[in-house]
C-alpha cells in the first residue's frame, strides 16, 4: 500500500496528466451534468474506458481520457458535494469520525490492532485527509523513469484547480522556528518542492477553509464524453474465458447501485479499450480477488472460481506510521492542519496541526490533557476544540511489509489487512529519530509560547502511552523507552496526507 508521499499527488500517476489549452465545454464543480446515482444507470452500457475508483488517481485520470474518449466512472461512495461544509478544514475530525453507512470515511482495524479508514467518496483520500500538497522527490520521478517535463505539467495542471498557498500563523511559525532550532536544517521558505529541511508547503483548502479534492478535476472532462455513477460497488472484472493468461484482456465489469441491482458495463471493441482498476490499494486487491485473480490458497475455501492463481495479490502492503505528541497550550491558537513541514533526509515528516475541532469519539483527548495540568483555567477551551495541538511525524517509505486477504466474498467488507509496523529494525530507528525531533522542537524557545511550562514532554509521553490511540497492548515501560512509546502509540498517517 504506497501511502508514502506527502500529499495526495503521486509522480506516478500524475504523469498521466497533461496541460491542454480548450476546455470550452467544460463544467464547473459542483454542477456536474455527469454525475448520477447508480440506480439510473442502464442494465447494460459500453465504453472506451471504465475506471473503478473515482479518487485521488481515477478523477483526474478519467478526466484526461473523457476529453477524446467515452469514459465511465464507477465510485462506490457519494459525493463530496451533497453537505457543503462537511468536509472544510474546522470539520476534519468529525469526517473521520462519522460512523453511518454513507459516512465519507470507511472506518475499520487492522490485524495490528490500528485504526484506519478508506476513503468512501467521489475525490477519494483528498475528501478526509488534511490537505497537504507537495511535489514528489525529484530523485523519485528519475527513478521511476517518468517524463520530468510532462510531471510538471501535471503538477500546474492540478494546481490550477485545488491547490493554494498554505497560511502561516502563529501555531505554526513557532513550529517552522522550533524545527530549525533543533536542526532540521536548510529553511527552504514557501515550496512545493520536495527537498530535505524546513519549509512551507501547500493545501488544498482555500483562503476560506473550503476543502478542494481530486473530484473537482472532473472540470476538466468533456461532459459530453464522461459519466460517473455513484454508489456503484463493482464486484466483478469479467473476462472472455474461464482462465486467463498473460495475453488475456478484461471485458467488462459487473456493478451493483444501492438498491443491490446489478448493472453490466461492457468496453468497446476498440484495442485501446481499458479497465483501470483505482481502487486504492485495498480495494484493488480486493476486487481481483473477488474477480478470482489471487491466491489458489485464498480463493477456493470462499468458493471465488479462480482464473488466475497469482498468489502476489495482496501482498506487499505498507502503511506510513504516525507518533506524536499533543501539546495544550496557555495561549489561543489558530486553525491549522499541516502547514509547515520538516523534511530529514526523506525518511522522517515532521508536521503540525491547531485548534482543531473536538469529535464526540476525540473528546478524551481534551480530558486527559487536563488531568495532567494544575490550570483549571484551561478546560474551557476544551468545549468544542483543542486549545492547542498535535505535532507528529511520520516514517516514510518504510521497509516494513504486510499482506491483505479476504474475510468474504461481501465486496462492502474490508478485508483482513496487516501491515506489520516496524517489523523492519531500520523503520524502528527512523521512528525514534522522528520523536527525539518532536521532543527537541517541544523543548525550543521558539515553542515556548505555546507550552506549559509546568507540564514536561515526559508528562506528554504519559499523556499519549494513556489514550486509547489504538487496540495494541501497553508496556510498563511504554512511555520511558521511545522505542517501545513507537510501537504502542503508533497510528497510520492515511488520516493525514
Amino acid at each position: 500500500m504506497d501511502l508514502g508521499s506527502m500529499g495526495f499527488l503521486k509522480a506516478l500517476l500524475v504523469a498521466v496528466y497533461a496541460l491542454h489549452p480548450n476546455f470550452s465545454h467544460a463544467e464547473t464543480a459542483p454542477n456536474y451534468s455527469f454525475v448520477h446515482e447508480s440506480t439510473k444507470a442502464p442494465p447494460v452500457s459500453y465504453h472506451d474506458y471504465i475506471v473503478v475508483g473515482g479518487g485521488a488517481a481515477g478523477c483526474p485520470l478519467a478526466a484526461t481520457l473523457a476529453e477524446t474518449a467515452n469514459v465511465l466512472v464507477l465510485e462506490r461512495g457519494g459525493s463530496p458535494y451533497r453537505n457543503p461544509g462537511k468536509t472544510d478544514k474546522g470539520n476534519f475530525l468529525l469526517t473521520l469520525s462519522d460512523p453511518s453507512p454513507d459516512s465519507y470515511a470507511q472506518i475499520f482495524v487492522t490485524e495490528d490492532g490500528v485504526y484506519n479508514h478508506r476513503a468512501r467518496v467521489l475525490g477519494g483520500g483528498t475528501v478526509i485527509n488534511a490537505g497537504f500538497y507537495s511535489h514528489a522527490e525529484t530523485e523519485f520521478v528519475k527513478e521511476s523513469g517518468l517524463d520530468e517535463a510532462l510531471v510538471n505539467d501535471a503538477y500546474q495542471w492540478v494546481e490550477n484547480k485545488v491547490v493554494f498557498k498554505a497560511p502561516l500563523l502563529q501555531w505554526q511559525t513557532a513550529v517552522r522556528d522550533g524545527l530549525l532550532e533543533a536542526g532540521v536544517l536548510p529553511y527552504n521558505g514557501f515550496t512545493n518542492e520536495h527537498i530535505n529541511g524546513t519549509k512551507i508547503g501547500s493545501t488544498i483548502f482555500d483562503m476560506n477553509d473550503h476543502r478542494h479534492s481530486a473530484a473537482d478535476l472532473l472540470e476538466y472532462a468533456d461532459p459530453k464524453n464522461i459519466i460517473v455513477y455513484l454508489h456503484a460497488t463493482v464486484t466483478k472484472i469479467l473476462f472472455p474465458t474461464q482462465t486467463v493468461g498473460s495475453g488475456t484482456r478484461a471485458i467488462g465489469v459487473i456493478y451493483e447501485d444501492a438498491l443491490g441491482e446489478k448493472h453490466t458495463a461492457y468496453l468497446t471493441n476498440d484495442s485501446k479499450s481499458e479497465i483501470i482498476v483505482s481502487a486504492g490499494a485495498i480495494g484493488s486487491s480486493q476486487l481481483l480477488m473477488l474477480s478470482g485473480i489471487g491466491p489458489r490458497s485464498q480463493l477456493e475455501p470462499l468458493g471465488v472460481k479462480l482464473v488466475m492463481d497469482q498468489p502476489m495479490v495482496g501482498q506487499g502492503i505498507a502503511d506510513n506510521t504516525l507518533n506524536g505528541l499533543f501539546i495544550p497550550s496557555p495561549n489561543p491558537v489558530e486553525l491549522s492542519l499541516l502547514s509547515t513541514v520538516g523534511i530529514s533526509l526523506f525518511v522522517n515528516y515532521i508536521e503540525a496541526g491547531s485548534g482543531l475541532n473536538l469529535a464526540p469519539s476525540f473528546g478524551w483527548i481534551s480530558k486527559f490533557l487536563l488531568s495532567i495540568s494544575d490550570q483549571t483555567t484551561i478546560g474551557s477551551f476544551f468545549d468544542t476544540r483543542l486549545n492547542g495541538g498535535i505535532i507528529l511525524q511520520k516514517v516514510a517509505r518504510p521497509l516494513s511489509t504486510g499482506h491483505l486477504e479476504l474475510r468474504s466474498t461481501d465486496p462492502n467488507e474490508t478485508p483482513k489487512v496487516r501491515f506489520n509496523y516496524f517489523q523492519e529494525p531500520e523503520d524502528l530507528r527512523n521512528c525514534v529519530q522522528g520523536m527525539k525531533t518532536i521532543i527537541n522542537v517541544v523543548n525550543s524557545k521558539a515553542f515556548s509560547k505555546f507550552r506549559y511550562q509546568t507540564i514536561s514532554t515526559q508528562q506528554l509521553l504519559n499523556v499519549v502511552a494513556a489514550l486509547p490511540l489504538n487496540q495494541r497492548p501497553r508496556h510498563i515501560d511504554t512511555a520511558s523507552s521511545l522505542e517501545q512509546f513507537c510501537n504502542d502509540t503508533v497510528m497510520t498517517f492515511l488520516l493525514f496526507q
